[in-house]
């Protein structure tokens, strides 16, 4: 396979066998030092995994690669050339692209103009940039369609149209922050065929994740950071989940499975006939919540999988009181709550983890104490006899960070200026806090390294125990799997199949996400046991049912 030649005015590439080297780089901000003396030498051609957890510095170092902050101390080697790098457009420049963990692509355009939109000077905006983008797709085997609305392409699409916009600035060095997130295992093993394709090619690619077993399957090298410094560089092959696990956090990989049974009879939310519709820019109306049913019970955890996009969001808002439905009705313990204000329902007992916390669960620029009220501004100990009561909510909030082990310097610092897992551990806190019989929790753990991935199972877990209603949305099937006592698979707005937790594999889960399979999802048959006289011992069949 031939590779899509590079641009005009490139640098030379270095022939040392190193992309990128950082060499004591720093960085402080008030009351914090993000990075402290790191040292990460990454060798083209190659995979570089960096793992660490929330707050130890990875999102700060790539910023500072990537031209978005300037480090206090160290240097910045590409290609071995020593690079200052004041901006993104110098880091591309440089061969340095980035693809952001949330995609950064206008809906309403096509593939071709979001791929040249900013580059118009590089292949013009006709025929000369279709073909280029053709070549590069054609080259790494990303299969993107230039003249595809990027409002009807999936997740996965979505992500090889971002990569792609960076390979057509001329990038040699991919970053990629958490690229699986928001992926089916499928569309995960695709998507490693697509880096090898470009490790391949001599391209090379810095992978930030939260996976482990992700990492150690696709990464030609990683680097453990902990606490803002490098602590370990350590080879795939001569590591395992917990090791790494052991560097990142100082504690073995975490695991989602609930053994006991805690459903009861007792109903706490049903939802029947639910229909919501949208009208698209085109004015064609479609069902984006068509006939959904169910119901969930004190201390039952409902999961719901789905790739994104297939109404799940939409669900979350009705029952949330975010949108009001075309049909069907939502009682929560036995009360309509179908037309219902949002305040109304919170203040019934429903608590609510948010798909995106900086959009709907914090105000970055305010205190964390401020932010421990939202949601929750009429009920105490956040106001008394109609008022809001500062003093009452500040105390409060020193409990939920002793609590919760938000890692913060104080409760007057902004809930910005913490790291994603503090951040979605304070909403955890704050939710938990006020009992609720019912907690919506749309990817609680997205984003959040092992040992905060492992507190927030625990709270779930134990409210679970204590009957607590809970509906889980979450795009981890290994998170699904082990926390739901039911499964449900929603397509296209319409729940299409239900699974045993207990019997179902992340890959026949993740079959089912894209259409291929509806109903009562079953395991696969178990192999026929051998035939009298024939070797074997039936151990196998016994062990075939163990989860």
């Amino acid at each position: 396979m031939k590779a899509a030649s590079a641009p005009a005015g490139a640098p030379a590439a270095d022939v040392s066998g190193v992309a990128v080297e950082l060499r004591g780089i720093t960085k402080r901000f008030p009351g914090v030092v993000a990075n402290h003396d790191i040292h990460l030498t990454v060798r083209r051609g190659t995979v570089h995994a960096l793992v660490g957890e929330n707050g130890a510095g990875k999102s700060t170092l790539m910023k500072i690669l990537y031209g978005m902050q300037r480090p206090d101390e160290g240097t910045v080697a590409i290609d071995g050339q020593a690079a200052e790098l004041h901006s993104p457009a110098d880091a591309i420049a440089r061969g340095v692209g980035m693809v952001h963990q949330h995609f950064m692509l206008a809906d309403n355009f096509t593939v071709l103009e979001n791929v040249v939109l900013g580059a118009e000077k590089a292949y013009g905006i006709g025929a000369r940039a279709r073909a280029r983008i053709r070549e590069i797709s054609d080259a790494y085997g990303l299969n993107v369609r230039p003249d595809a609305y990027v409002e009807d392409l999936g997740v996965a699409d979505r992500q090889r149209v971002e990569i792609l916009k960076v390979l057509y600035r001329g990038a040699r060095t991919l970053i990629l922050d958490e690229p699986t997130a928001v992926l089916v295992p499928q569309e995960v093993d695709a998507l490693f065929d697509n880096l090898r394709e470009l490790t391949a090619e001599g391209l090379t690619v810095l992978f930030i994740s939260h996976k482990l077993g992700e990492v150690l399957s696709v990464a030609d090298d990683i680097t453990v950071i902990r606490r803002g410094t490098t602590v370990a560089s350590v080879v795939p092959a001569e590591t395992t989940p917990r090791q790494l696990a052991e560097l990142m956090v100082g504690s073995e990989l975490p695991s989602p499975e609930t053994r006991e049974s805690t459903v009861t009879d007792i109903p706490v939310l049903r939802v029947e006939g639910l229909r919501l519709a949208t009208t698209d820019v085109d004015g064609v109306e479609r069902a984006v919540l068509d006939g959904v049913d169910l119901v969930i019970r004190k201390g039952e955890v409902l999961g719901i999988a789905g790739v994104e996009g297939n109404g799940q969001a939409e669900l979350v808002e009705a029952i949330m009181g975010m949108r009001g439905p075309d049909a069907g009705t939502v009682t929560l313990d036995g009360a309509d709550i179908s037309h219902a204000p949002t305040r109304r329902r919170r203040e019934g007992g429903i608590g609510y983890i948010p798909e995106d916390r900086h959009r709907h669960g914090l105000l970055l620029d305010a205190p964390l104490w401020e932010n421990r009220m939202l949601g929750h501004v009429t009920e105490p100990p956040n106001s008394r006899r109609g008022l809001l009561d500062p003093g009452a909510a500040r105390r409060d909030t020193e409990r939920v960070v002793a609590a919760y082990d938000v890692r913060t310097p104080g409760i007057d610092v902004t809930a910005g200026s913490l790291s994603g897992g503090n951040q979605q551990k304070l909403i955890v806190g704050r939710e938990m806090s006020h009992r609720p019989k019912l907690l919506i929790a749309a990817h609680p753990t997205r984003g959040v390294d092992v040992g905060a991935q492992a507190q927030i199972w625990d709270q779930i877990r134990a409210a679970r125990r204590e009957g607590l209603a809970v509906l889980l949305i979450s795009a981890d099937l290994d998170e699904l799997i082990g926390l739901s006592d039911t499964l449900r698979v929603m397509y296209r707005g319409r729940l299409v199949a239900d699974a045993d937790p207990a019997a179902i594999t992340p890959e026949e889960l993740g079959s089912a996400m894209t259409g291929a399979a509806t109903g009562r999802l079953q395991p696969p048959p178990a192999p026929a046991p051998p035939e009298s006289g024939e070797p074997g011992t039936g151990t196998e069949a016994a062990d075939g049912g163990a989860r």
